[in-house]
């Protein structure tokens, strides 16, 4: 019997990929991994986590999540830096949705080392 794949879209699962950024047993390397990490928190209702990759200048106090959203599919569109190598990154991504999708060039921002979200500009 084969492991499904993560939510994120990548082939290893949930417990290799995002689950470890999720469980707090790593931290995402690049801008791109956190924003994997947090589409799956979204398809699995981790309001925490989210809160917690949220920079803190923009994060909100709370996060109240959907739980009849079903998301249903990651596509990675771009990527500006975002690596090891930069304090800051982009991702642009089309995150869909029974129902429609979302269009979105995303912000992030390294704290403390770490990777967090800053902000997003949907995209049409």
């Amino acid at each position: 019997m084969t492991t499904p794949s993560c939510l994120c879209g990548l082939h290893d699962p949930y417990e290799r990929c995002c689950g470890r950024f999720h469980a707090g047993e790593a931290s995402a390397p690049t801008a791109e991994a956190l924003m994997r990490s947090r589409y799956t928190a979204f398809g699995r209702l981790d309001a925490g986590y989210l809160l917690r990759t949220w920079h803190p200048r923009t994060r909100p106090e709370r996060l109240d999540l959907d739980p009849g959203m079903r998301w249903t599919g990651l596509e990675i569109l771009d990527t500006t830096d975002g690596t090891a190598f930069h304090p800051a990154g982009t991702v642009t991504f089309r995150a869909s949705y029974r129902g429609g999708s979302l269009h979105e060039r995303s912000r992030f921002e390294r704290v403390g080392g770490a990777w967090v979200y800053v902000d997003g500009e949907f995209l049409s």
